[in-house]
């Protein structure tokens, strides 16, 4: 026998079985990845890690510490929520350890404990909890437990733009950034209305690294699913408009977001996004060029003369615009030309919500149909208004009732007013103007704001003209945050008297902010308020210089109280050094 053969015999059976083994290993380092990516993206806590839950469930029950005074701003911090999905409803266990801060006893069901979307003081948004002793777990099915922190809310309407940004994600994102344990790679989504996906549900996938839960898919994961880390709520302050529902809408009281945190949101959707630079188009390969977006609706609230309005406004500004539709783009490209649009004009509607991407001086232009007047419907001007934002706002609004067609015998949330009676039917007819009205079912507006509109070109385009400027330009960098100057410095005052008449004088000095020399120039002032003791009234001075002697209303034997801050710019205003007290 040849020794070829005897090797060939020898080593290729042990080749063979090396081989095999490598595959044997192989596959089971695959099925072992597979197992351990199936653990990471299932929502529920490892086997290892449940023991451990149980038992402390079981020694402590559950506890909530609550930030808000009333259910209206009230975000809950829970251990070991519970969901019993056959009665859904949220259970508060309590047990040795349990403790609810604030105590409100049974005040939390006047009429709420919070809200759950930001919507306020809505019916249907409310969130309470049905209280168990411990001891009934012994009764209930065994828990599951979700391996994440728990982020859970109501989605307001996941079918509508503007309230998907404005009501959800943008209060969602900030929620987030509030609480540090709300992390990126450990906090979970649960989205409680009721709702399905909705064409939006891929914006609530980027807020988080892990797949949002609806209320219909928690019922899969056990009767009884329990949270040992949750937040219940949603902070408010993002948001800037309100809906209507317990007075006709408008811009929210008090608001207390400015357009910087606007921009911060959508820079973020952006980055998520994977569109981290504005859609430009440039000439022969040279700068840039500005152009105009026409948002497109297709299913109704239509512009008839669509074709002719987009040619008339391209050659008016001589620019290119374009076209896009929510029903026809990828919301991505959208995000993108949106990005870097000099103007934005669209008809009314939540389309209009993408104006949070547009960049700074960019213009918005908003069309109105007939009888539907612009001051009673403000979400986009107010948006645009917002301190920071740097958008022109205007809108057009159609005055000819012979440019519009109505749509009486459609159902009656798409305008429809064929179930009224004829009397009403005809009032609503003849009407030039809905009346101001409360959410969401009045008739009116309903019939007029679903109404088509056949706009008038050259009035539209002298609308236009009142925020474009002759030649477009291209979008402006964003701007800087506001910094305001510090407190002044070493303020002092003294008493002196006017040798020659003998009149008492106030001489109050001090010194610049020290973090003056880090902002960018601008013109520095001081304000002065001089208050006699014992007076309710003040006298205010602006002043250029370091200090002031102040001669009028100033009498002897008299103490005054004297306040100094800086103004920097037109309306950057530091805080009030603390008040001197002077004695003539």
């Amino acid at each position: 026998m040849q020794l070829s053969t005897v090797l060939n015999g020898v080593l290729l059976p042990a080749l063979a079985a090396v081989l095999w083994q490598y595959g044997h290993l192989r596959r089971r380092a695959e099925s072992a990845e597979a197992e351990a990516q199936r653990a990471r993206e299932s929502p529920l806590l490892a086997p290892a890690d449940y023991d451990a839950a149980i038992r402390e469930l079981h020694a402590d029950g559950t506890t909530a510490v609550c930030t808000g005074k009333v259910h209206t701003d009230r975000i809950c911090r829970f251990q070991h929520l519970c969901y019993w999905a056959p009665a859904d409803e949220f259970l508060f266990f309590h047990g040795p350890g349990s403790v609810a801060l604030p105590s409100l006893g049974a005040r939390r069901f006047q009429p709420a404990l919070l809200d759950l979307s930001t919507v306020d003081d809505h019916n249907t948004q409310y969130f309470n909890v049905v209280d168990l002793p411990v001891s009934s777990l012994d009764r209930l099915p065994r828990p599951a437990f979700l391996s994440d922190t728990a982020l859970i809310f109501n989605r307001f309407n996941p079918e509508n733009l503007m309230h998907v940004l404005h009501d959800d994600l943008l209060p969602a994102f900030y929620t987030l950034k509030q609480f540090g344990e709300l992390s990126w790679n450990y906090t979970r989504l649960v989205l409680t209305e009721g709702w399905s996906e909705g064409p939006y549900f891929e914006l609530y996938r980027l807020l988080t690294g892990r797949q949002p839960l609806l209320r219909g898919e928690l019922s899969s994961l056990g009767d009884l699913l329990c949270y040992p880390r949750a937040y219940v709520g949603l902070n408010k302050l993002p948001t800037w408009y309100q809906y209507g529902f317990t007075q006709p809408q408008g811009p929210k009281p008090n608001l207390l977001v400015s357009g910087n945190e606007i921009r911060h949101f959508a820079t973020f959707i952006r980055t998520q996004l994977n569109v981290s630079e504005p859609h430009t188009y440039s000439v022969n390969g040279g700068t840039s060029e500005p152009y105009i977006v026409l948002i497109r609706r297709t299913l109704n609230r239509l512009i008839l003369n669509e074709a002719e309005l987009i040619l008339a406004i391209a050659q008016e500004f001589d620019a290119r615009l374009l076209a896009i539709s929510l029903d026809s783009h990828p919301f991505r490209e959208i995000v993108r030309i949106v990005s870097g649009a000099s103007a934005l004009v669209s008809m009314h509607g939540s389309q209009l919500a993408l104006a949070v991407f547009l960049p700074p001086g960019a213009a918005v232009v908003e069309i109105f149909p007939y009888a539907v007047n612009p001051t009673h419907y403000t979400p986009y001007r107010t948006l645009a208004s917002l301190p920071g934002m740097v958008l022109s706002y205007i809108a057009w609004r159609n005055e000819r009732i012979e440019d519009t067609v109505t749509h009486p015998d459609r159902p009656w949330d798409e305008g429809g007013i064929t179930h009224l009676s004829a009397a009403v039917q005809e009032r609503i007819e003849r009407s030039v103007e809905v009346p101001l009205h409360l959410c969401c079912r009045h008739p009116e507006w309903l019939y007029r704001i679903y109404q088509d509109t056949r706009v008038d070109i050259t009035s539209f385009l002298a609308t236009m003209r009142q925020v474009i400027p002759d030649k477009l330009t291209a979008p402006t960098p964003v701007p800087v945050t506001p910094v305001f100057p510090s407190r002044v410095r070493v303020p002092r005052c003294k008493s002196v008297v006017d040798p020659k008449s003998a009149d008492a004088h106030i001489m109050v000095t001090w010194q610049p902010p020290w973090n003056l020399d880090f902002l960018p120039p601008q013109e520095v002032q001081y304000e002065v308020w001089i208050q006699e003791e014992g007076e309710n009234t003040y006298s205010p001075y602006i002043l250029s210089a370091l200090n002031h002697t102040f001669v009028e209303n100033i009498h002897p034997g008299t103490s005054y109280h004297v306040w100094i801050r800086c103004l920097l710019g037109p309306s950057l205003q530091g805080p009030f050094a603390d008040a001197l007290t002077c004695y003539t």
